[in-house]
């Protein structure tokens, strides 16, 4: 099992619709094979800041859902409102 985190800094002001962007992600996202978790947060006192906490059968899952079109879709339509690009960091649970 695979876990990620990734971080998503908007421009202050592109906070909500980067929220929608990310909404429809998650949703398209949790149908994909391997997916075993994909939730979405906004940071309290920062809501230009999300973050994602996920969870895949395996890297090969992970790695595949960075190539969907949704990703992709994700990205061409946030690219205006990022204010620092995506963070994503890749995790194996060990205890």
């Amino acid at each position: 099992m695979v876990h990620v985190l990734a971080r998503i800094t908007a421009q202050p002001a592109s906070a909500d619709a980067m929220r929608a962007i990310l909404v429809k992600l998650v949703a398209q996202t949790r149908k994909e094979s391997g997916c075993l978790q994909y939730e979405l947060f906004q940071q309290d006192g920062a809501a230009h800041v999300f973050q994602t906490v996920e969870r895949w059968t395996d890297g090969a899952a992970a790695d595949a859902h960075m190539s969907t079109p949704h990703v992709a879709a994700a990205i061409a339509q946030g690219g205006a409102h990022f204010g620092a690009a995506p963070e994503i960091l890749r995790f194996t649970q060990i205890a």
